[in-house]
């Protein structure tokens, strides 16, 4: 079943604050939506980054959901 759809849409002001990593602005139908992914190395920088810490590396929750006690 293939079903067609016109649209006009008229925006006179379109305000974005923020556009961050998954976000999805959609005006209208979209019959298709293909994902993209941009990297940019706004920090210039050019080696590699040190090693994670591991669990047992780690001083205290690594979430804190109460003050210390």
């Amino acid at each position: 079943m293939n079903i067609t759809v016109y649209q006009n849409i008229h925006i006179n002001i379109l305000r974005v604050q923020t556009v961050s990593n998954s976000s999805v602005l959609q005006i209208g139908t979209s019959g298709q939506i293909n994902a993209k992914a941009d990297l940019y190395n706004t920090g210039g920088f050019v080696g590699l980054a040190e090693d994670a810490l591991t669990e047992d590396q780690l001083e205290g929750p690594i979430v804190p959901l109460a003050p210390p006690s």
